[in-house]
């Protein structure tokens, strides 16, 4: 019987779907399995990566039940994996930011026990650093080829 391949979730600001979607064909490449959110494919498909134009709820308020749909279906995207891998870059001014939306991704892997797989290092300064380090991420800082499953 052949080794299971291995599904790694890819959890990110949308913000960094570009680099998100440069990652995933590193780590296809490398043998894994990768998911990442729906709207990082529709931007890739459509070669428009102007978040604005995706986060329609910020203008209409009718449409944040479709940013729930979204969290829910990478929610079960997290639970269906087997690690998690936080793309973090530069927001905001902040290196290795990471928002409210990849906290609550991270609290999912975490509570399901899943590995937590951090690109970059996140600074003491961020709002969520002690919840962060709670969950005992695995900082890759930039390497892919640390992560182990």
């Amino acid at each position: 019987m052949e080794p299971r391949i291995k599904t790694i979730v890819i959890c990110s600001s949308a913000s960094f779907y570009g680099r998100a979607l440069e990652i995933e064909e590193e780590l296809v490449k490398k043998g894994f399995r990768v998911s990442i959110p729906s709207t990082a494919y529709k931007m890739k498909q459509s070669g428009d990566f102007e978040v604005d134009h995706y986060k329609t709820w910020f203008r209409n308020p009718d449409d944040y039940p479709v940013k729930a749909e979204r969290m829910r279906e990478h929610n079960n995207k997290i639970v269906e994996g087997d690690a998690i891998l936080v793309v973090n870059e530069e927001k905001k001014g902040m290196p290795g930011y990471i928002g409210g939306n990849v906290l609550m991704e991270m609290a999912i892997a975490f509570h399901c026990g899943k590995p937590i797989y951090v690109l970059n290092p996140v600074l003491d300064s961020s709002p969520f650093y002690e919840e962060i380090l709670g969950m005992g991420p695995i900082f890759l800082f930039g390497d892919l080829t640390k992560i182990v499953l």
